[in-house]
């Protein structure tokens, strides 16, 4: 049994692509793999086959690694909320609710639970490919650490540091790890991987040695710019501020980026369709008048994020859009959005109150009782699909009477206005079905390309653990994990 873990310079190097390559390469080399992420924060999240949930990236590792997403495999998760809290997710279960000085100070006592999930898993696997959180050149969070060092230390795990050179100064920040860290936590770094390479990877070939002269690490490759990154569900929210309309403008489908979106790779699918134009609406941008079809995501906080959007006055423009004869479909937090008001007696988003919602819909929520998480599969449109609920908190109301799914063949989920333009659900994940997609886009004449979405995913992840083996020693990342 062994492990390697990979660190960045900092967020955003591309660790959790490479985790999820690495998985596929050893894999593919015939080693039985788990991924694992100690500590992760972030409101893209996926539901485990023990009905628990972890960070969205783990799931696609796990993907990668050929078996099925598990609670073990991302124990700690921080989900955020409005008023600089977080909800503290542990073993896949909500545990409270915590600021960010709280975290700091309860985290170490985590550390024996995630070391609890992180044996389970070597258990079970040849290997098991570890991911960090951040950087742990931040030596302000160093005490206490159960995402970098601190984990690395106590599991002994190995770690390769990962330096992204397109952001530039990428032989400061490898150099400059080293300067800043702790030297027992320095030794525990075994070498460096330089990722997102544009160009001849020649020209590097002096920093790359420069690099391993000064620091006194080896390097274990130069990864090109992997482009079929952009067809993997991305689970850093960052990256939809990057997003910008594409060249089709034959049928638009609008989504704002409210302020804690959740859950956003919901609409992944529509990448593979070509007659699809998907405008992710940054902040200060109004909803396209253009748009067809406005979706309105999951949210981490229904009611701070339905605040937020009228602040941004896309109340007004969804209003407007729908006058015009347009769309609008909610998932999860969407959903509860599209209804008359949203209540919170209990506080569990934040202060205890009411909120009037879009009112497009004739339903209220209540949000309260244990948080639902589960695997579902049902039939909508008159098409099957399989999908996750993942939400807390309940909506009732006339609406309801006309469900826009059946899941398990008889319980109903969501509502549709009497005219079928207003649309909501609780249910994650619909449009990775590639009958439902086709049968969705049906409702609006439009032909699917009726590819598999799962299929493209995992023809993304060959692609990328190719070109790991014609980039990186993987052999011998092997020989120190395994010794």
């Amino acid at each position: 049994m062994g492990a390697i873990m990979l660190q960045g310079t900092g967020s955003d190097v591309g660790k959790s692509v490479l985790v999820a390559g690495l998985c596929r390469a050893l894999v593919r080399r015939g080693y039985r793999v788990r991924p694992f992420k100690p500590q992760n924060m972030s409101n893209n999240a996926a539901v485990t086959i023990d009905s628990g949930e972890i960070g969205r990236a783990q799931a696609l590792q796990a993907m990668a690694a050929g078996v099925d997403p598990h609670s073990d495999m991302n124990p700690v998760l921080l989900k955020p909320q409005a008023d600089h809290t977080s909800q503290l997710i542990v073993n896949g279960r909500v545990r409270g609710t915590l600021g960010g000085g709280n975290f700091r100070q309860a985290r170490g006592q985590l550390l024996s639970e995630v070391m609890d999930s992180f044996n389970r898993l070597s258990a079970q696997c040849d290997i098991v490919v570890v991911e960090g959180a951040g950087s742990p050149a931040e030596i302000n969070l160093r005490a206490g650490d159960i995402a970098n060092m601190g984990f690395a230390r106590a599991a002994h795990v190995p770690v390769i540091l990962v330096g992204d050179i397109d952001r530039g100064g990428v032989i400061a920040s490898i150099v400059g790890t080293k300067a800043v860290i702790d030297p027992e936590d320095a030794a525990m770094i075994r070498g460096f991987l330089i990722n997102k390479f544009r160009g001849d990877p020649a020209l590097f070939e002096d920093g790359y040695r420069q690099i391993e002269s000064i620091s006194g690490w080896r390097g274990f490759g130069v990864i090109p710019w992997l482009s079929a990154v952009a067809r993997l569900p991305s689970e850093d929210a960052v990256i939809l501020e990057k997003n910008r309309r594409s060249d089709s403008t034959r049928f638009t489908i609008a989504c704002p980026i409210l302020p804690r979106i959740s859950n956003f790779d919901d609409l992944d699918p529509f990448k593979i369709e070509p007659d699809i134009d998907l405008v992710m609406v940054p902040p200060g941008s109004p909803i396209p008048a253009e748009a067809s079809l406005v979706i309105l995501p999951g949210s981490k906080a229904t009611v701070a994020d339905m605040q937020a959007m009228r602040a941004q006055g896309w109340d007004i423009d969804i209003l407007a859009h729908h006058r015009r004869g347009g769309a609008v479909l909610g998932i999860c937090g969407g959903y509860q959005m599209l209804g008359r008001r949203i209540a919170d007696p209990h506080g569990i988003e934040g202060p205890a109150g009411t909120i009037e919602g879009l009112g497009l819909l004739d339903i209220e929520t209540i949000l309260s009782g244990d948080k639902t998480l589960q695997q579902v599969a049902g039939r909508a449109l008159g098409a099957p699909f399989t999908g996750y609920e993942m939400h807390m908190g309940q909506s009732a109301g006339p609406d309801c009477g006309r469900p826009f799914a059946h899941l398990d063949e008889e319980r109903p989920d969501g509502a549709s206005s009497p005219d079928g333009r207003v649309l909501g659900t609780y249910v994650h994940g619909l449009f990775g079905s590639t009958v439902f997609r086709k049968a969705f886009l049906n409702r609006w004449n439009l032909s699917s390309s009726e590819q598999d979405y799962g299929a493209s995913v995992n023809a993304a992840l060959d692609d990328i653990a190719m070109q790991l083996e014609a980039h990186v020693d993987i052999t011998s990342l092997i020989d120190l994990a395994t010794n």
